[in-house]
């Protein structure tokens, strides 16, 4: 079983995703029209964005192996799935509402599996009552995470990839079977969708996709550092730091101009490269993609040292600010 189910993860989510491309433009359902005004919209063609549901049913396969456990997975990660789901179909949730579903899929994590945050690279332990407020924060702040860098080809969906890949040889090199299965499927569902959004753009991601990606990696990565003493808490933030730092930094430069840090800008440093440097769609993806993957893989060499991921963690924040505020500054004359 452990060897055919990725393979037909992989079937089942492209399968899904193509027939749905036809299916929602053919009823007028779940698509993102090329004439939106959203600030962050780059595609010239009217696209379904419900790629997520390819994803989802191709991780429902997970739950052939490991029950309860994976049963209990997939139902957490369902709820935030179905939320973003219905914002992709009538867009009427409002931000905090979403956040809520959010923070409720993190209980269920929590309460059903045990995906507590209790270690986070300190000399003690969090209690109880702050590592479910922490862990609270940490899983939807990375479900949101993933969902902020969704604006182009490939991006979210190859950022989650490469992100799962190294999840997938942490979970190998620590011995943790049950953790490597699900990751695998969750690849490889993720990648049935990957082929008909990069480099063209068939279909999205929407909310449904993103929300749920972001949390298969998070809950994942949680529980590979709370197992497992060889694995910090600073190597999961340090593989997720891209689009962690992007959700950060965005909230902050949007408050700073007196605007709520959830309003939709494009001032991205996604789009900034964009409009300076690649003027390409997936050319875009790409670039960045090559940029983190170092700081996605390499850490994999010092998963237990937190202080060189620290270290790491500030490389790749102050390299991000350097970028940006040179992109900006010269996108001014």
């Amino acid at each position: 079983m452990y060897v055919f189910m990725p393979l037909i993860a992989f079937v089942v989510s492209f399968v899904i995703c193509f027939y749905t491309i036809y299916f929602t433009k053919k009823h007028n359902l779940f698509l993102d029209y090329h004439n939106s005004l959203k600030p962050q919209k780059v595609h010239d063609t009217t696209t379904s964005r419900a790629g997520g549901l390819g994803i989802f049913c191709g991780a429902v396969l997970m739950c052939t192996d490991f029950l309860p456990f994976t049963l209990f997975f997939l139902f957490a990660g369902s709820v935030t799935f179905i939320g973003g789901l219905i914002e992709d179909l009538k867009g009427t949730l409002s931000p905090k509402t979403r956040l809520l579903i959010q923070a409720l899929s993190a209980l269920l994590a929590m309460f059903l599996f045990n995906a507590f945050i209790f270690d986070i690279g300190i000399s003690w332990q969090l209690p109880l009552a702050v590592s479910i407020l922490f862990t609270i924060f940490a899983v939807v702040g990375s479900i949101n995470a993933v969902n902020i860098i969704d604006g182009f080809n490939g991006l979210a969906s190859g950022i989650s990839i490469m992100v799962l890949i190294s999840l997938l040889i942490c979970a190998y090199m620590v011995g943790d079977i049950q953790i490597l299965y699900i990751t695998l499927i969750v690849l490889c569902a993720t990648l049935g969708f990957f082929v008909l959004n990069f480099p063209q753009g068939r279909i999205f991601l929407g909310d449904g996709g993103a929300y749920f990606l972001g949390f298969c990696i998070v809950e994942i990565a949680i529980l590979l550092s709370q197992r497992h003493e060889q694995v910090s808490s600073w190597f999961v933030l340090c593989i997720m730091i891209y689009p962690v730092y992007e959700v950060l930094f965005s909230a902050y430069r949007r408050k700073k101009r007196g605007l709520s840090p959830l309003h939709p800008d494009k001032m991205h440093l996604h789009t900034v490269i964009f409009r300076k440097i690649t003027k390409n769609n997936y050319k875009t993806s790409v670039l960045i993609l090559l940029v983190t993957a170092p700081f996605i893989f390499i850490p994999l060499l010092y998963m237990w040292h937190t202080k060189l991921l620290a270290a790491t963690v500030l490389l790749f924040i102050l390299f991000y600010n350097f970028i940006y505020f040179k992109l900006v500054k010269s996108r001014k004359h």
